[in-house]
């Protein structure tokens, strides 16, 4: 049985609609923005437009991307950042857990009001569930963390410094500039949203720069770009 296409309703061209979702995913733009440079290539979209497009196309391109790269990451040698961040969702405080692998792609993203026991073992276990066991994790020194690790029996893996998270650390930079362009999410639901995809679209187009030459790495990004194309095709 041939799999219908997911733009068959759509009047704009698959290309457009896909151009628009991983312009708002992957840089640090507002819808109005993405509408403007759309209109500079001579594309007529409102900005509303592409809002209903990132909700209709950007978790299926998120998971399409996902499933493509996880086949090969189930790794138990992996060395595993762990590391929560504050976030306002209506004005009220809640946090992000995120996971980070020792090349600095993101694993795992998650949202919760508390930052207790409780979440902190939700998220791990979602991790472990997606991605394997890890033989080693660095998280800061919150206690939420040992005592999850402590009921999954994995605190022995557990690894806690002043410097050693940095990964951790350094990997929220990119979402906060992303947050900020977004003027803050208004429900939580959308914030999980947002971040599974940007996180799966995020380490599809990550490079570190200074491990490669420039020669390897413009066919690395052009490698990426020629998939990106293809996601949503039957």
């Amino acid at each position: 049985m041939t799999k219908c296409s997911p733009f068959r309703y759509f009047k704009t061209s698959p290309e457009i609609i896909r151009l628009a979702v991983m312009m708002y995913v992957r840089f640090p733009l507002s819808l109005r923005n993405v509408e403007d440079l759309l209109h500079e290539r001579g594309i007529d979209v409102s900005h509303e437009a592409v809002r209903y497009w990132w909700h209709r196309f950007g978790p299926m391109f998120a998971a399409e991307i996902r499933m493509r790269r996880i086949k090969g990451m189930r790794s138990s040698h992996w060395r595993w950042h762990l590391d929560e961040m504050f976030v306002k969702i209506n004005g009220e405080r809640h946090y992000l857990w995120r996971a980070v692998d020792h090349e600095g792609e993101v694993l795992e993203s998650f949202v919760t009001k508390k930052r207790d026991k409780k979440a902190a073992l939700k998220f791990l276990r979602k991790a472990t569930r997606k991605h394997g066991r890890r033989e080693v994790i660095v998280t800061d020194r919150l206690r939420a963390y040992g005592a999850a690790l402590r009921e999954m029996v994995a605190v022995h893996r557990q690894q806690s410094g002043r410097w050693l998270n940095n990964r951790a650390e350094n990997s929220h930079l990119p979402f906060r500039r992303r947050e900020r362009a977004t003027l803050r999410f208004r429900r939580m639901r959308i914030m999980q949203k947002f971040a599974a995809a940007y996180a799966s679209v995020f380490n599809h187009f990550y490079q570190d720069r200074s491990l490669s030459s420039r020669d390897i790495f413009k066919l690395n990004r052009a490698a990426a770009l020629s998939e990106l194309r293809q996601l949503g095709m039957v």
